[in-house]
């Protein structure tokens, strides 16, 4: 691409104060939100309108140049990051941050892709309803990447993954073309659902700039729940027994390991044990539903029966709305406080929710039997499955132990027949890995779809499908996609 002829171009479209060449303005938008993944970028064009993105686009495709959509930038898998050829254009969606419609009557939402998700929430809030997708990241995460993720989060276990929540989206293709497919209806049985090729499709397909979002009915009631255990199955055993008896009223319901929750209390300011001695294995629980109250009473007697039956050994209910948040400070706030001690290794998988157990005690098995010091600090959502088998090392151990942990644990993961991406996508980290692991029809068919939309690969190359040549992508292509086409 002429570098020069296309930043003119895009000055045009968007202003000189919203594009963005030089070193220092670049930086922030070159690196990912733990500083492990860095690139470098060409520009940062930042488009206040839908129709500054399609003009974008059409220009990127003239010149031969690929486009790196990024909304908040907190993912963990680098796919909002550039490579480092120095040659992708970044679009930031940071401008696009309105709340065009919020109706309660019909219970939707429109907003533009830029809006950060907390914004969203209050939004929803101030008109008697509640919009349920809740992460750590929520301040500063935004909808386009939620929606470009399938984000999942903590509430997953109730109100599903962000696909679940989305009626309608506005999309520019990657030519420039617009799709205004912002559709309110809960009930549209047209034929595809084309919204649908693009949630998860971490911004490959074509980039979400609005989105026609689910709201629900307000939680009048909410009760916040630590309890401790003495061992993993009782994790499973209480999760089996607030299922039966409260049924879909239980929005989160999360693991924690010892180890992560000493970390936060030691390390994190005003962060305090819920409970008052250090227990093997602690549960995060919150069950809220529509009416007044009633919901306490119900919650005090199922804790009774299990501290008879020795399911649980200690624990207790959120007193206050301090209380509640120090709860959640420590379930979120332990990558933040394990910095402390080293290099976090994450991880992000799901296995069905009874073979929980015996994932992580292979996983720690591994982790004992390793000559480095390795802190073990598993937690995640056990509601859906979904565990983050997280470990601390020394920074020097990293490079030697991450790529053997993961290998270990992805292993692990397809054996028991699960996922080894359940909700942060696959971005430019783990493409070698999830298509190693999958049947190869569906990469033709993957591949199909990316390039009937994308065939220049003008959006975010490298990322989902890897560098064109290299491993699997190469060994994939040959010859087969006229099995499919």
């Amino acid at each position: 691409m002429k570098q020069s002829s296309l930043e003119e171009t895009l000055t045009a479209i968007v202003g000189s104060s919203h594009l963005l060449t030089r070193s220092s303005d670049l930086s922030a938008f070159e690196q990912d939100t733990w500083q492990r993944y860095r690139g470098k970028a060409a520009f940062v064009a930042r488009p206040g309108s839908t129709q500054q993105v399609a003009d974008i686009l059409h220009a990127a495709a003239r010149h031969g140049a690929s486009v790196v959509p990024q909304g908040g930038n907190t993912g963990l898998v680098a796919g909002g990051i550039p490579d480092s050829s120095g040659r992708e254009i970044v679009l930031s969606l940071s401008r696009m941050n309105r709340i065009r419609t919020v109706e309660p009557l019909g219970e939707f939402a429109v907003a533009e892709a830029g809006v950060v998700l907390a914004d969203l929430q209050k939004a929803a809030e101030n008109v008697g309803r509640f919009f349920p997708l809740s992460l750590g990241a929520e301040g500063s995460c935004q909808i386009g990447g939620n929606i470009a993720t399938n984000a999942g989060g903590l509430n997953v276990v109730r109100y599903g993954m962000m696909r679940g929540l989305v009626l309608g989206l506005e999309v520019v293709l990657p030519d420039g073309t617009i799709w205004n497919g912002l559709r309110s209806v809960r009930k549209d049985n047209t034929g595809y659902d084309l919204k649908q090729l693009f949630i998860g499709s971490e911004g490959t397909l074509g980039i979400v700039t609005a989105a026609s979002l689910k709201l629900m009915p307000p939680q009048r009631e909410r009760q916040t729940i630590w309890m401790s255990v003495p061992a993993l199955d009782h994790a499973l055993q209480l999760f089996e027994r607030f299922r039966v008896h409260f049924g879909d009223i239980i929005s989160s319901f999360e693991l924690l390991h010892s180890n992560g929750v000493e970390l936060a209390v030691a390390h994190l300011v005003n962060c305090r044990r819920p409970v008052e001695a250090p227990h093997p294995w602690h549960v995060l629980i919150e069950l809220a539903w529509a009416l007044p109250s009633g919901l306490r009473d119900h919650a005090e007697r199922l804790l009774e029966d299990l501290f008879e039956t020795g399911i649980a050994t200690d624990g207790s209910i959120a007193e206050s709305e301090a209380q509640r948040l120090n709860m959640w400070k420590v379930r979120e706030g332990q990558s933040e406080a394990a910095r402390s001690r080293g290099v976090v290794l994450r991880s992000d998988v799901s296995v069905s929710i009874e073979l929980i157990p015996t994932l992580l005690a292979a996983v720690e098995k591994w982790v004992d039997s390793q000559e480095s010091e390795i802190i073990f600090m598993p937690f995640g959502h056990i509601g859906d499955g979904n565990i983050h088998c997280n470990c601390v090392v020394a920074e020097r151990q990293a490079p030697d132990i991450e790529p053997r942990f993961l290998a270990f644990l992805f292993q692990q993961v397809s054996t028991l027949g699960g996922s080894i991406s359940a909700e942060h996508g696959v971005g430019r980290l783990k493409t070698d890995a999830v298509w190693m692991r999958k049947p190869q029809i569906e990469w033709l068919l993957s591949r199909a779809v990316k390039d009937l939309l994308d065939p220049s690969s003008t959006l975010n190359p490298g990322v989902i499908f890897g560098k064109p040549g290299t491993s699997q992508s190469s060994s994939l292509a040959n010859g087969d996609r006229a099995k499919v086409l």
